[in-house]
């Protein structure tokens, strides 16, 4: 049975917390804040924390970094009301698996659980390069794993801005982060994508690199962008007899949603930009 240690200050969320995980057929404890949870684990293997930010004693930023070098620490999803970047930004760099706002509706935790528990052992391990709230700087793994992983964080620092904008960068970002993984890094997590993430007053800019050789337009039967005019469904034919999964529509999706799409001369690199105006 997974083990899962719940680190509330909230005693009310505390305890419906641990009823849910409980329901869904896990072991759970509790802790009121960061240093019992920290005694707890000492004591125990979990294989889950879900840990709140804000605690008196030690704090869940605080209770991360003491987990930075432990071999055998559980996966933790960060719930919190505060979305601030420098909270966000501090729990990517001491490999948070996942961030939760608050609040949030029980089934959404219930799913991000579940695939926080069936995911591999060892979560795939996301360096940071930049920091700052307008520039984020990262080097990832070719691992799917990691594309709901790094966009949970992205999309929280886009805050304040129009939900159609944030779903239509969200859009773009994903389908371009998983070709740069299923097709420059042939989903070897020994590889990295290297992203971008800039902000300033009047657009966001995104860049991902990938450890690929790059494509050329015509060599990518499988995208829909490759169709003719006049068969605009063309690639899923292709896809079907090659076996690869259902989709294809990422870069003429991507250049719908956003206002410029740039790519490097070995097509192995690419820049999205969305106008704020």
């Amino acid at each position: 049975m997974k083990k899962i240690l719940v680190v509330e200050d909230d005693r009310a969320i505390r305890l419906l917390l641990t009823h849910l995980m409980k329901t869904a057929g896990y072991s759970v404890d509790s802790a009121g804040d960061g240093q019992e949870g920290l005694e707890k684990l000492k004591k125990k293997k979990y294989d889950l924390m879900l840990l709140d930010v804000w605690m008196p004693r030690m704090n869940g930023l605080e209770v991360l970094a003491k987990l930075r070098d432990e071999p055998s620490r559980p996966k933790v999803i960060v719930m919190t009301a505060d979305n601030t970047p420098e909270t966000l930004l501090t729990a990517v760099k001491e490999q948070a698996y996942h961030y939760l706002p608050k609040p949030f509706q029980p089934k959404v935790l219930e799913e991000l659980v579940r695939r926080a528990l069936e995911a591999k052992g060892d979560a795939a391990r996301i360096e940071v390069i930049s920091a700052r709230p307008d520039w984020v700087e990262l080097l990832v793994p070719c691992d799917m794993e990691v594309v709901d992983r790094i966009q949970s964080f992205l999309t929280h620092l886009e805050g304040g801005l129009p939900n159609e904008v944030r779903e239509s960068v969200g859009r773009a970002f994903h389908e371009l982060l998983v070709n740069a993984i299923e097709w420059g890094g042939q989903l070897d997590p020994t590889r990295k994508v290297r992203i971008s993430y800039l902000r300033a007053r009047r657009m966001l800019l995104y860049r991902i690199a990938d450890p690929g050789k790059g494509f050329r337009l015509e060599d990518i039967s499988h995208a829909a962008v490759s169709n003719p005019p006049d068969q605009p469904f063309e690639h899923i034919k292709f896809r079907e007899d090659k076996g690869l999964r259902a989709g294809g529509f990422g870069i003429l999706m991507t250049r719908a949603t956003v206002d410029e799409l740039l790519y490097n001369e070995a097509r192995n690199e690419v820049v999205f930009v969305k106008y704020l105006d």
